[in-house]
């Protein structure tokens, strides 16, 4: 049996001022109030744009310049509300009210009056335009039980597994029901700094003393008398190359393995796709699943080190597998940074923030695969466009 619930909370224009005179970060939507104080930092656009636009409706900069915001961004906003502006002598009028929106003939009528789900607020679900109001019971992330390990769920959703993923959402999620499988799942940041650099700094001796000895040749096991010496001198070169060949590696396995479609009716595959990637998509700020946990990141490590032993001389294979580990650990402290740091607007890290982020909320399945560079992107052709903006008259 249905119960009654209260209606969303009112907030006059000068509670709203005094909170923000506070430190909070209260904007609105045609009198929808949203509480962004826990994001801000998080802001792609930087910190201080978000607060610049406090206590103001944002309506008109969710469609830009400079940005135009997409459909999931505005689906993020709403986990944000809060409640009502009270209305005053200016309240605009929406053209179509709820109820049209609730009875509307699903995408034919978002084609003959896009203007109404927008003034509302409102977005095509499951054969309906769904005013806010009613997001916290209709939104397609209630499809799993977020009080339970979401891992075990995940492969029941079949083909609405797809969509639900990339529909991001503000919230930590666990995967298992152990606590001990949990706590490996978990990695705080600075963890695979100290894990992994030392290692960095060991090996990158090991290799540099060996090449010293002057005994590693490659083409060796083909020729000795056209064996080509390799001298300690190159060893930061071929360390660079181990780098560029990690990029390379890195962009592979995020376009090919983490964003690989599993079949709808396949239960294990969605499941592996979400213990690997789908899960970081889902819920893209829970700040204990940004890097990879050092245990199954040591497996993988030690394959490609066995790969390498085998295509290479030992020492080159060392020089070239420090130079891919090194490569890695930079990559996966940046790829935290860009969703919790705060780049100076103009630098490069900003523009690449934006660029990711672009992947989480807009381009999840067509492009900015590179991660920490966006090099790859150019010669695969997968580089999100800059967008563009007509001038009006």
């Amino acid at each position: 049996m249905a119960t009654a619930t209260a209606g969303p909370r009112s907030f006059s224009a000068a509670e709203v001022r005094a909170r923000c005179a506070q430190g909070a970060c209260l904007v609105s939507c045609h009198r929808r109030l949203y509480d962004l104080s826990g994001f801000v930092r998080l802001h792609p656009g930087g910190e201080q744009l978000l607060r610049r636009r406090a206590g103001t409706d944002v309506s008109a900069a969710l469609d830009g310049p400079p940005h135009r915001h997409s459909e999931n961004a505005r689906r993020w906003l709403e986990q944000y509300y809060v409640g009502e502006i009270e209305p005053g002598d200016e309240q605009l009028r929406a053209p179509w009210n709820q109820k049209q929106l609730l009875l509307g003939q699903g995408k034919g009528f978002a084609a003959q009056k896009p203007a109404a789900a927008a003034l509302l607020c409102a977005w095509y679900w499951d054969g309906l335009w769904v005013p806010q109001h009613y997001n916290h019971c209709l939104l397609p992330q209630d499809l799993v039980d977020w009080q339970k390990p979401l891992l075990w769920q995940v492969g029941y959703l079949g083909e609405k597994y797809d969509e639900w993923v990339h529909q991001p959402v503000d919230r930590p999620i666990r995967l298992f029901h152990s606590d001990f499988l949990e706590f490996l799942s978990k990695t705080a940041w600075y963890v695979v700094f100290m894990v992994w650099t030392p290692v960095v700094l060991y090996l990158s001796w090991v290799s540099y003393t060996s090449l010293a000895q002057g005994n590693t040749r490659l083409f060796s096991s083909f020729t000795t008398d056209y064996s080509i010496p390799v001298h300690k001198y190159y060893f930061p070169f071929i360390f660079l190359l181990g780098m560029i060949l990690w990029s390379l590696l890195e962009y592979l396995i995020h376009r090919f393995v983490f964003h690989m479609k599993p079949p709808a009716s396949n239960y294990y595959l969605i499941t592996l796709h979400f213990l690997l990637h789908g899960q970081h998509h889902k819920s893209p700020f829970d700040s204990s699943r940004l890097v990879f946990p050092p245990v199954p990141a040591s497996l993988v490590i030690a394959f490609f080190y066995g790969v390498l032993r085998l295509l290479l001389p030992e020492v080159l294979g060392l020089s070239v597998f420090v130079g891919g580990l090194c490569g890695y650990v930079i990559y996966d402290m940046m790829h935290y940074y860009l969703h919790y740091g705060s780049p100076k607007k103009g630098t490069y890290l900003y523009g690449l923030k934006a660029y990711h982020v672009k992947h989480h909320f807009e381009h999840q399945k067509s492009g900015s695969f590179g991660i920490s560079t966006r090099f790859w992107d150019y010669p695969f052709r997968t580089l999100i466009p800059e967008e563009t903006f007509k001038k009006e008259n």
